[in-house]
């Protein structure tokens, strides 16, 4: 009796490479070698011409156990905690608006819990498109790209008179 019986006779499995080449167009390697403590920041360039650099990542973060959502401004190169995870965009790429959109952060996340110690737990390209294609692993919480943005000009105070 056949009824009920699923058979799957070819599966063909997709490198999550090339999800994301092809997310990019080819340009964005999807992950990169954790430096070494006190090491120098990877080279995060991209070849993809389409895309240009943004000073601020903007991202978001759930405390899957508290249900708290933040949106994180951070600047590139420096550091952003939320809960125990310590998160250091090292790039921050755009499409500009006339292109397919698409905002992509180079991310090193590490998790240090008070009983524990200093781990990382991601090191990669995330993507504001496709946040599922480069996903940090974590059993507390999720964090994701939403855009890459430029500060806003500091206003100009009138002279004294």
């Amino acid at each position: 009796d056949q009824t009920g019986t699923v058979t799957f006779t070819s599966i063909r499995h997709v490198q999550p490479l090339s999800l994301v080449r092809a997310a990019l167009g080819q340009g964005i390697p999807a992950h990169a070698q954790s430096p070494a403590p006190g090491a120098a920041i990877p080279d995060v360039g991209t070849t993809d011409t389409t895309m240009n650099a943004y000073p601020v990542a903007v991202l978001q973060a759930l405390d899957k156990v508290t249900g708290r959502i933040s949106t994180l401004e951070t600047p590139v190169g420096e550091r952003a905690a939320f809960g125990t995870l310590t998160i250091v965009p090292r790039a921050c790429m755009k499409r500009p608006p006339e292109e397919l959109p698409e905002s992509a952060a180079f991310l090193e996340i590490d998790d240090e819990p008070p009983a524990g110690s200093l781990r990382r737990v991601f090191t990669g390209w995330m993507f504001a498109s496709s946040p599922a294609v480069s996903a940090m692993e974590h059993p507390v919480f999720d964090v994701w790209v939403k855009d890459c943005v430029r500060p806003p000009e500091p206003e100009e105070k009138p002279a004294a008179q």
